[in-house]
C-alpha cells in the first residue's frame, strides 16, 4: 500500500510540475493535475499534499536535494584560496548540470520560472534555498571576494543574478524542449556564460 501511495505521488509530482510549467500555477487546478497523473479521484492531488503551496513545496523538493548535493561535490573541490568565479559556479551550475542529467524534455526550469513570478509562492523557492548549508556557504564566499561592494549594492545585485538565472534557464529549457537551435550547445556550456556573465555582473563599477 506505501509503494502504491508513493508510486502515486511521484505521478502528481510530476504531473503538476509539467502543468505548471506550461500555463502557470494559478492557471492550473487540482482536478487538472488529477487527471493528467491518471487519477480517477479528483481529490487525490489534496488528499497527497495538502494545499498548492504544499505541492509546490514538495516539488522544489523533488529536485532541491540532487541540486545540492551537486553543489556540496562542488565546494568540496573548491581550490585553497577561491577566487569570486569559483563562487559564482558553485552557485550557478548545480542547477543547470542536474538538469543536464535528466531525460528531454525537462520541466523544472520553467516550472522554477512560473513560481518566481508569484508573490506568495516565490517564498516558497526562496525559503528552500535559504535552509541550504550549501547555499549559505556560497553567500558568504562571495561576500568575502566583494568587500568594497556596498551590501545594498550586492543584495541588489544577487537579485538580479537570480532572476537571471531562472528565466535564462527557463527559456534554454523552452528551446531545448521545442528544437530550437541555441547558441549554447548544452546545458554545462550554458552554465559556464551564465558564470562569466554574472561574475562581470557583480564586478561592475558601482555608481
Amino acid at each position: 500500500m506505501a509503494v502504491r501511495a508513493q508510486q502515486t505521488r511521484e505521478l502528481i509530482l510530476a504531473a503538476a510540475e509539467r502543468l505548471f510549467a506550461e500555463h502557470g500555477v494559478g492557471a492550473v487546478s487540482n482536478r487538472q493535475i488529477s487527471e493528467a497523473a491518471g487519477q480517477g479521484n479528483n481529490t487525490a492531488v489534496g488528499y497527497h499534499f495538502g494545499t498548492k503551496a504544499d505541492l509546490v513545496r514538495a516539488v522544489v523538493r523533488r529536485h532541491s536535494e540532487p541540486i545540492e548535493r551537486i553543489r556540496a561535490q562542488m565546494l568540496a573541490e573548491l581550490p585553497a584560496e577561491p577566487q569570486l568565479r569559483d563562487w559564482v559556479g558553485c552557485m550557478v551550475r548545480p542547477n543547470p548540470e542536474y538538469l543536464g542529467t535528466l531525460s528531454t524534455p525537462t520541466w523544472y526550469a520553467r516550472f522554477g520560472a512560473q513560481v518566481m513570478t508569484d508573490p506568495a509562492l516565490r517564498q516558497i523557492i526562496v525559503e528552500e534555498a535559504m535552509t541550504s548549508p550549501q547555499l549559505q556557504q556560497v553567500r558568504d564566499g562571495l561576500n568575502t571576494c566583494l568587500p568594497a561592494v556596498p551590501a545594498t549594492v550586492r543584495a541588489e545585485r544577487g537579485e538580479m543574478a537570480r532572476h537571471l538565472i531562472v528565466h535564462t534557464c527557463a527559456e534554454y529549457e523552452r528551446a531545448v524542449a521545442e528544437g530550437v537551435p541555441t547558441p549554447s550547445p548544452t546545458w554545462s556550456r550554458l552554465a559556464t556564460g551564465l558564470t562569466d556573465a554574472i561574475t562581470g555582473l557583480l564586478l561592475a563599477p558601482v555608481s
